[in-house]
């Protein structure tokens, strides 16, 4: 059984958009996200993905929920299961608990090797010497524990006489069993850098070799902890700055990363040693930094820029690429005291629509009539993603590279239908906008709840029913709360709001009662109390309420 606390402590590191960028490409609009839904047969981006309601909706089927109800609904999985997926995709470890309520113990491998990995550099003059080689500090080789690992008998060693079976250290990534079914450490007589989740757990290790072997880095295989494409190195460390700055610079190697942190580019991040990819998304889109591409200037890098712009952009993400030519890389520049000329290139990156436009058009030869014709072919179907307006402004710069007439430019984008659901065609502002506020502050409702009754809603009456029952989770609800339109109130401005909407309540109710067939005697007592009512609201005061039944 999962523990509970264990489940909330997920729960907090849950991020809703991570969760469903994870399975659907999502689009920016505005504060929100939409995507395709994918609980019905939905031709138009229809579902909505809220990062501060923390919620998604779909506003043709009614779908919605949490991070959790979303794995649940798409995977077909128990909460169970679900619980476990996500805390794979978050590289989080579930405690769970025995039959008789005690949590298993947390066995701490990777940690451990870690520390172990760590005690082994300082003995090993040999790594130490590549490490300052190139310029890494102590302070960096403290802050991102870079170690060492030795020969594969010395490691398992290690783990063995730490009490980890074999086992254990296969699922962790750290050894694993041959073809002769001998066992072996992964990671042999290489520099270690740990890699750490979002959260700053340790989920594997990279190693870069010192003694000549074939393949010079090395990560860790997928693991219920570790999977490549989700995880970004030094974003544990990178994160606050990137909030901050707004702003994220992404490069192609574990030494860039150290290098530029040393120099104070601290919101510079790592992909491990794979192509940038929609599963980094939505982490690179966390805070809404711009995006900047620090890769290599060779044919390799240039495809990979290429490959990561035309992704980017196409999702609303901004930023642009800075290319290193000459062999030189962002590690190198540090150690080369070029700190203030890497500052500025990291200011002026070339954008990801131009950047793109130009390498699209550099992949032709345009003496050739038919590559002319490939080429346009192939910008204007780029251009045909991006926003019709952003598309109609480049596409100038396409016939500009291709020196064609602007006209033959195409890029008229598709324009989606109009979403079905339309707004009510009746609704009270003031009605949604007290729900709403509700919704996002419930503290409140104990100050208006002896105010107020489902009834005096004329328009909403029913969303407001289904707050009161605490039904969240109703799509009525869930479509208020993602509504952009409609305002949340502090106290004050809920109070004077209340006031408003009673006073014209209770003015409507005075002239029901006075055009009446209630004799004379309930008649005058009944417009007394709601003289007295109005009386009191206008003097800033809330009224209790009662029925006319019981006035």
């Amino acid at each position: 059984m999962i523990d509970n606390n264990s489940i909330e402590n997920l729960k907090a590191r849950l991020d809703i958009v991570d969760v469903v960028g994870h399975y659907i490409e999502l689009k920016k609009n505005g504060a929100n996200w939409k995507c395709v839904c994918p609980f019905h047969d939905d031709s138009n981006p229809s579902l909505v993905v809220s990062p501060s309601k923390q919620i998604y909706h779909c506003f043709s089927c009614g779908a919605g929920g949490d991070p959790i109800r979303f794995v649940m609904e798409y995977e077909k999985l128990s909460y169970p299961e679900s619980l476990e997926k996500l805390a794979s995709m978050y590289n989080f470890s579930l405690d769970y608990t025995s039959d008789d309520g005690k949590i298993k113990e947390d066995r701490k491998l990777l940690e451990n090797i870690n520390m172990y990995f760590r005690k082994n550099l300082d003995a090993k003059t040999d790594a130490l010497k590549y490490i300052k080689d190139r310029g890494i500090g102590e302070a960096s080789i403290e802050k991102f524990e870079l170690g060492y690992a030795p020969s594969s008998p010395e490691n398992l060693n290690f783990l063995s006489s730490n009490g980890y079976n074999i086992a254990e250290a296969i699922e962790a990534g750290v050894a694993g069993t041959g073809e002769n079914g001998r066992n072996y450490a992964r990671f042999i007589e290489r520099i270690t850098f740990p890699i750490r989740s979002v959260s700053g757990k340790i989920v594997g290790f990279g190693g870069r070799t010192i003694s000549g072997h074939q393949a010079k880095y090395v990560n860790s295989p997928q693991t219920k902890l570790f999977n490549k494409s989700y995880l970004l190195y030094g974003y544990n460390f990178a994160k606050e700055s990137i909030y901050q700055t707004k702003s994220i610079i992404i490069t192609e190697g574990y030494l860039d990363v150290i290098m530029l942190h040393q120099a104070g580019f601290t919101n510079a991040v790592a992909t491990l040693g794979t192509a940038l990819t929609k599963e980094h998304i939505p982490l690179i889109s966390r805070g809404n930094p711009k995006v900047i591409l620090a890769y290599d200037g060779d044919n390799a890098g240039v495809a990979a820029a290429l490959k990561a712009a035309l992704m980017l952009s196409t999702v609303g993400i901004s930023g642009g690429v800075v290319l290193f030519t000459e062999g030189m890389d962002p590690a190198d520049m540090v150690q080369h005291g070029q700190s203030d000329k890497l500052n500025k290139l990291f200011h002026n990156p070339q954008p990801f629509i131009e950047f793109a436009i130009d390498k699209i058009v550099k992949k032709y030869n345009l003496q050739d009539p038919l590559e002319k014709q490939k080429a346009l072919e192939e910008g204007s179907s780029y251009l045909k993603t991006l926003p019709s307006s952003i598309a109609n402004s480049y596409a100038g710069m396409l016939s500009g590279s291709l020196n064609i007439n602007p006209n033959l430019v195409k890029v008229q984008t598709h324009q989606s239908n109009r979403l079905k659901q339309q707004k009510t065609a009746f609704e009270d502002t003031l009605e949604l906008t007290i729900i709403k506020t509700l919704l996002t502050k419930p503290n409140f409702i104990d100050t208006l709840l002896d105010t107020i009754d489902v009834n005096m809603f004329k328009t909403h009456n029913m969303e407001l029913s289904k707050l009161l029952q605490n039904e969240k989770e109703d799509p009525s609800l869930r479509r208020i709360l993602l509504r952009d339109d409609i305002k949340v109130y502090d106290e004050d401005e809920l109070i004077a709001s209340m006031i408003n909407f009673l006073i014209s309540f209770y003015h409507n109710e005075l002239t029901k009662v006075k055009s009446s067939n209630m004799d004379y005697k309930n008649k005058s007592f009944a417009i007394r109390k709601i003289q007295e009512n109005i009386f009191k609201l206008k003097q800033g005061k809330l009224v209790q309420y009662e029925s006319l039944s019981t006035i």
